[in-house]
């Protein structure tokens, strides 16, 4: 049996090398790109001008640009559990504002994955203590949704709920002043509700439909005619 000394030194050596991985890997691969391409950092450190915003879920198990193919500068990103568009999260409304206004993004991209652990922790009757405010917004979805999902069996149950939840987030993201004032003007950003499959890597179009949900959103939410710089 191994000492408790023993297993300290084994537990700080793993540290230290899976920390040490992360450098070794990033010189790789800044060698790697400036082979392929010499002007690329170059290009890089001269700005972004991307044309999506991608607001995903903080799972370590989706890199939204190696899924998606994209480069770097080509995708803005925010990432938090269940991937969430709360309009009193001025983490997510400050990106979706530079992004929109400033960055002058074409296409706003939510994207949930199925499997997803916030999406099942809000569908369990229990106590979550600091997580249940933000699980909330997910059980709120439910609650528009329960009929339907109440007919829903195991599995299907948590992936349609996934996607339910997709749909409600790209609703809250069209119910932005910077949206809907974009669009009027420039008829974009655009706005599509995606899925992840782990079982086969593949991403699912839910075929939101942007123009006929702004005009049932901006019955009650309509900001469009309004500049005032805010979200």
């Amino acid at each position: 049996m191994a000492s408790k000394e023993g297993t300290e030194v084994e537990v700080r050596k793993y540290l230290q090398q899976s920390h040490d991985r992360i450098f070794e890997n990033n010189k790789k691969w800044a060698e790697e790109m400036h082979k392929k391409k010499p002007e690329f950092f170059k290009d890089l450190s001269a700005g972004q001008s991307p044309d999506y915003l991608w607001i995903g879920c903080s799972d370590s198990r989706i890199p939204a640009e190696a899924l998606t193919g994209v480069d770097p500068g080509e995708m803005f990103i925010h990432r938090n559990i269940a991937n969430l568009v709360n309009n009193i999260d001025l983490n997510v409304m400050s990106v979706v504002n530079y992004a929109v206004r400033h960055l002058k993004v074409k296409h706003i991209i939510v994207c949930g994955h199925y499997g997803c652990g916030g999406v099942k922790a809000a569908m369990t009757p229990k106590d979550m203590g600091l997580l249940n405010p933000w699980l909330r917004n997910i059980r709120d979805v439910y609650r528009l949704h329960q009929d339907e999902l109440d007919k829903c069996e195991g599995e299907t149950k948590y992936d349609r709920l996934v996607e339910l939840n997709v749909w409600e987030q790209c609703r809250n993201v069209i119910k932005t002043a910077a949206v809907q004032q974009s669009y009027k003007e420039n008829e974009f950003p655009i706005v599509h509700g995606w899925v992840f499959g782990f079982n086969d890597g593949l991403l699912k179009d839910l075929k939101f439909d942007h123009e006929g949900q702004l005009a049932e959103i901006q019955k009650i939410y309509n900001l469009a005619e309004f500049s005032s710089g805010e979200y």
